[in-house]
């Protein structure tokens, strides 16, 4: 029942929202191939996942009680919640992400690199390595808007009010090669976290807004 209502919440609550997208061109290829790794901040989630429900997105989900609920609208979005976290069965759930999306049909992975718990903006390295293992490109992707909530969490949490503008950004994609050892890898991770910063920077500047 949670997973129904609150689909039926964040479907009527953005239906009311216009979207707005910014460098999507960069991008369009890859994401017509679904083969990628969408990558984002656990603070800009909700616009996202609702966006893209019906694609199927392999996304790693906490294992804690809010990440159940989480993970009951992600399936009814008709994503693929993979419970888990860096904290509490990772490696196992990093293993399942990589069995899923090396298994027919063809879907997308989805990656919360500063989640459950933080530190805000700073990248783990799920990502890179699920990008690696796959041979998927990471796409880092945000979202801001014009009148929004601010909550005071940890990751300083949006919420896009109804009847307002949002504006999507898709930064450049980062690929990981298959060979790369930790070094390189290391460079990726920095490469993914730079580019969500920057874009997360500018889209909130777009409508004015300074996030600390």
């Amino acid at each position: 029942m949670v997973g129904v209502l609150g689909k039926i919440l964040v479907d009527a609550w953005f239906a009311t929202v216009r979207v707005e997208f910014e460098g999507w061109e960069r991008v369009r290829s890859i994401m017509e191939s679904r083969r990628f790794i969408f990558a984002f901040w656990h603070s800009r989630i909700l616009l996202i996942s609702y966006l893209y429900q019906g694609w199927g997105g392999v996304i790693l989900v906490s294992a804690s009680k809010d990440g159940e609920y989480m993970a009951r609208v992600l399936k009814r979005q008709g994503h693929c919640p993979v419970r888990g976290s860096t904290s509490k069965g990772g490696r196992r759930a990093l293993a399942e992400q990589i069995r899923l999306l090396q298994t027919p049909p063809v879907r997308p992975g989805v990656v919360v690199p500063d989640g459950p718990q933080g530190p805000r903006f700073e990248a783990q390295p799920g990502v890179v390595i699920l990008a690696q293992k796959t041979g998927y490109p990471v796409v880092p992707v945000t979202y801001s808007a014009r009148r929004m909530k601010i909550f005071s969490s940890w990751d300083r949490f949006i919420l896009p009010l109804p009847f307002t503008t949002c504006r999507i950004v898709y930064g450049e994609p980062v690929p990981v090669p298959p060979d790369a050892d930790g070094t390189v890898l290391l460079e990726c991770l920095r490469r993914v976290e730079k580019e969500l910063r920057r874009i997360t920077a500018n889209a909130d500047r777009r409508f004015g807004h300074r996030i600390d």
